[in-house]
């Protein structure tokens, strides 16, 4: 923490409309917006959308104060109610929920991520890689969607890891469900002017098929489990053996739903738009692929990665970080004030919206040394930022990400396992990055995969 603490002035953003506010322009491109008006008017800023006045809020104590010090008055927007945003795809999961349900549903869930599991779902999520990389062998020297393919492979690692089966045979109509779904979400949130979903309107209804399948699929999953009475000590078994310390009862079967949905979702589509990124990164700058390459021959002799490893592969984990850093997978998260109060000396009323900017943070020239730049390095000579909450791409607080452990450990590691067989070549001239929820590249990355001659350069094991 800085020795002083800064003082906050509350800019409101210029060139509101009437009724639509700053609608237009956030709805061409939110990210974009979001970032010039940090540029613009600094670290506390208030805007519109329609109706709803939003709090930015780019600065680490400010992201502190919410997330950490009055994490019990800024709560998740959710309403049974009248859901929106996230809560119409993933219900009252860990995500979404507030207050006593989520503080039952994390105690139930957060066993099952400890870092002591983290080996053996280590040595699964290389099988599984292992497993989908064989597939590219037909397509060595031709043009890939760098995105979709890690959405995939990802999407596989979760169902093996967490739920011990395999979407395979599902996996193009899962990409596609979650897509609609999440799009759709956003923008409910987003947008005033959006139809509620009993209007009958072409996009309504898709979203509704979409949900249906998801539906059946997790609904599926859990009576298959029940039937089988299999134990396999994963995430599924630890749900369905959950029982409340107080009154005894269960996880009912909408919230087995609710949470086998939202680890599903949340623990692959962030991951696999963090990978999607570094394999961005990496193509546009030579110097720091030659170097991962480097490292990956050097430590793994040609042999499939494991948790051990990771400790062998430092570059490798400061690529991924320094990714995060870059294209953090939720470029801003969402409070609303319970009750009335101060952040960083602002008052707040109670119900207010607040985004704390984590795109913005991560980028923010008072605590990161050019701050624009992909440089890996900065993680490897211990140039942490000053500030703590200047780095938050897994959140803060007693709500962090359940998964920290699980990407930390995942990410690396399937970079290593990719990066040992294939050169990953950009074949598109632009990438642009589009808020989804999460941080998207929009339309894909399309690369060229070539495979690599790996040179071992001798038989005997690495220390």
């Amino acid at each position: 923490m800085p020795d002083s603490v800064p003082s906050f002035t509350l800019v409101d953003v210029p060139g509101a409309v009437p009724l639509l506010g700053h609608l237009g322009a956030f709805k061409k491109q939110p990210l974009q917006m979001l970032s010039a008006w940090w540029h613009q008017h600094g670290d506390a800023i208030r805007f519109r959308l329609g109706p709803k006045t939003l709090h930015l809020f780019s600065h680490p104590d400010l992201a502190e104060e919410i997330l950490v010090q009055q994490a019990d008055r800024f709560v998740k927007v959710y309403d049974p109610q009248r859901p929106t945003g996230l809560a119409l795809v993933l219900g009252n999961g860990l995500v979404t929920s507030s207050g006593e349900v989520w503080k039952r549903h994390r105690r139930i869930i957060q066993p099952i991520f400890h870092r002591s599991r983290m080996s053996a779902m280590a040595d699964r999520m290389a099988q599984v890689g292992e497993q989908r990389i064989a597939t590219w062998d037909n397509h060595a020297g031709r043009t890939i969607d760098i995105a979709a393919e890690m959405m995939q492979l990802a999407l596989e690692v979760i169902s093996q890891t967490m739920f011990t089966t395999s979407m395979t045979q599902h996996i193009d109509r899962i990409s596609h469900a979650l897509r609609v779904s999440i799009k759709y979400a956003f923008d409910s949130f987003s947008n005033p002017l959006f139809l509620p979903l009993w209007v009958p309107t072409a996009r309504n209804r898709e979203f509704r098929t979409v949900m249906q399948f998801l539906d059946g699929l997790m609904y599926g999953l859990l009576a298959e489990r029940r039937q089988s009475r299999a134990q396999h000590g994963d995430l599924l078994d630890l749900l369905l053996q959950a029982r409340d310390e107080e009154t005894g009862e269960g996880l009912s079967d909408q919230e087995l739903r609710d949470e086998a949905l939202t680890i599903f979702a949340a623990g692959h589509e962030t991951t696999a738009n963090a990978l999607a990124w570094t394999w961005y990164l990496l193509a546009t700058h030579p110097e720091a692929k030659a170097r991962f390459h480097e490292e990956v021959d050097r430590v793994l002799q040609g042999r499939v990665p494991s948790a051990d490893d990771l400790q062998h592969l430092p570059y490798t984990r400061a690529i991924f970080d320094e990714s995060l850093r870059l294209y953090p997978p939720a470029p801003a998260l969402q409070r609303k004030a319970a009750t009335s109060t101060t952040v960083g000396g602002l008052p707040l009323p109670a119900g207010a919206l607040v985004l704390i900017g984590t795109y913005n943070l991560h980028r923010h020239p008072a605590f990161w040394r050019d701050p624009e730049q992909f440089m890996p390095e900065r993680w490897l000579d211990g140039e942490r930022p000053a500030a703590r909450y200047a780095y938050l791409p897994f959140g803060a607080g007693p709500r962090a990400c359940v998964g920290i452990h699980f990407a930390s450990v995942e990410g690396p590691l399937l970079l290593a396992l990719i990066g040992r067989r294939y050169d990953l070549h950009l074949a598109q001239e632009r990438v642009e990055p589009q808020l989804m929820v999460t941080l998207r590249p929009k339309g894909g990355i399309k690369m060229m995969l070539q495979a690599r001659q790996v040179s071992v350069m001798s038989p005997s094991k690495q220390g």
